[in-house]
């Protein structure tokens, strides 16, 4: 597999727009990549309808995040398809969540295999323990400590840490019974609260941090949360 050169990102990022304007019948302002270890991160402005602003000055934030997310699955497939045959390797998984009142959102693509980056990284960073701790602490607030936690630097201003066994009881039993998009729209409301209210996350990177984005996959248990610094 090629290294990963800035002008490849580019034209992902290029592709990736191009996908959901074709889906969605517009397209973001922006869209970036970045990339590091396993991980490839899309980091998206300007991207909210007409509707979808109506809807959510009328208090609907419900809807648009349950319409936007049926899209959203056929833009992965499609997006994956593409990925897996361009950096010719698998997708483990991907994610992808919303700030309306910022306008921005990301999409997290994990590699089966860490990618071969311009500019490699060491795993454990400066904020490393402090950052996995300080989220298992407030994971703890909303339901338990997760039984496993990554953290990853994408870049100085992009981090992104992964989740591993966050479900208590009650919620595997909401999933086992249909209830999976009304448990997704509240813990996302709800972790989102926390994790802004109580972390000291701008204390651990040392600068503001501008936005938190969480999604979850509830059939693996697993969750990805991304932090962008201002």
């Amino acid at each position: 597999m090629s290294t990963i050169d800035q002008q490849k990102l580019l034209d992902i990022s290029s592709y990736t727009s191009k996908l959901l304007r074709k889906n969605f019948g517009r397209g973001p302002e922006t869209c970036h990549a970045f990339s590091n270890d396993r991980y490839l991160v899309f980091y998206i402005r300007g991207f909210l309808s007409p509707m979808e602003s109506v809807l959510l000055e009328q208090g609907s934030a419900d809807h648009v995040e349950f319409s936007r997310g049926i899209v959203m699955q056929t833009v992965l497939a499609q997006l994956k398809g593409v990925l897996e045959r361009e950096f010719e390797q698998d997708i483990m998984d991907c994610y992808h969540d919303w700030n309306y009142p910022n306008n921005t959102g990301v999409i997290m693509i994990c590699f089966e295999k860490v990618m071969e980056t311009a500019e490699p990284q060491a795993k454990e960073f400066s904020e490393y323990k402090a950052l996995i701790k300080e989220v298992e602490r407030v994971s703890q607030l909303v339901q338990k400590v997760p039984e496993q936690t990554e953290a990853y630097r994408i870049t100085s201003k992009l981090y992104i840490v992964k989740r591993v066994g966050i479900l208590v009881p009650i919620e595997k039993a909401l999933i086992a019974n249909g209830y999976q998009e009304t448990l997704l729209v509240t813990k996302d409301d709800l972790e989102k609260t926390y994790f802004h209210r109580d972390g000291k996350f701008g204390e651990i990177f040392k600068q503001p941090v501008e936005d938190i984005f969480v999604d979850w996959n509830f059939h693996e248990d697993k969750s990805m949360m991304c932090f962008l610094l201002k």
